[in-house]
């Protein structure tokens, strides 16, 4: 069962939903919906920049959420509850029953979902930062939705699921990506400290913290 978890957890990573966030850019440049292009590429920013703000605050300033231990939005979370959805919305689009699409969207949204529980499972994170990036990720998936479902003339769902399948079969056994390096360094730069914060500053007397 753990492996389970961890293979759902791998599924999440930088490594996977990363290029399927590409090939959803080149999937929307190739049928030349240039609009839809754009707007998901404001919403998955929009959704990773809050991702890394959140983990910055916390690893060079110590915001968070004690009560509940949320450290920042879970990134593997977010990005996979935005890719998802969206991959299997868009792989079903062309289909004419409209039940195939809603099918597509589902099973996206349940793997999204089972990848949140999953972080907790290999303990990656707290509920609270699961469940946050999760709910994150379904509103960039959502808004996206909601601006493509008024598209006419959208095709290339082959396209789209053969750009896909090989990323998730290969990729995870990909180098996987250090991007919480990147975070912690940038972080402590700008923070000008030498360590960074961590949940166990909520566990220690306030005097051991300066």
């Amino acid at each position: 069962m753990m492996m389970w978890w961890h293979w759902l957890s791998v599924i999440g990573s930088m490594a996977v939903t990363g290029p399927i966030g590409v090939a959803i850019v080149v999937w929307l440049l190739a049928g030349k919906s240039w609009r839809l292009t754009a707007i998901w590429l404001a919403l998955f920013g929009a959704g990773m920049a809050l991702v890394v703000a959140t983990k910055m605050a916390f690893i060079g300033w110590g915001v968070g959420v004690a009560s509940v231990e949320f450290a920042g939005f879970s990134g593997h979370a977010m990005r996979a509850a935005a890719v998802f959805p969206v991959a299997g919305y868009l792989a079903t689009r062309s289909m004419s029953a409209p039940a195939a699409r809603y099918l597509g969207t589902a099973l996206g949204v349940l793997l999204a979902v089972l990848i949140a529980i999953s972080r907790v499972y290999v303990r990656a994170h707290p509920p609270s930062e699961a469940l946050t990036g999760c709910l994150l990720g379904l509103a960039v998936a959502g808004l996206f939705i909601c601006y493509a479902s008024t598209e006419h003339h959208m095709a290339l769902s082959r396209i789209l699921v053969m750009l896909c399948l090989p990323i998730v079969l290969v990729a995870p056994r990909v180098e996987p990506i250090p991007t919480e390096q990147w975070i912690t360094r940038a972080a402590l730069y700008l923070s000008g400290r030498d360590q960074p914060y961590t949940r166990e500053m909520w566990r220690l007397p306030q005097s051991r913290l300066d």
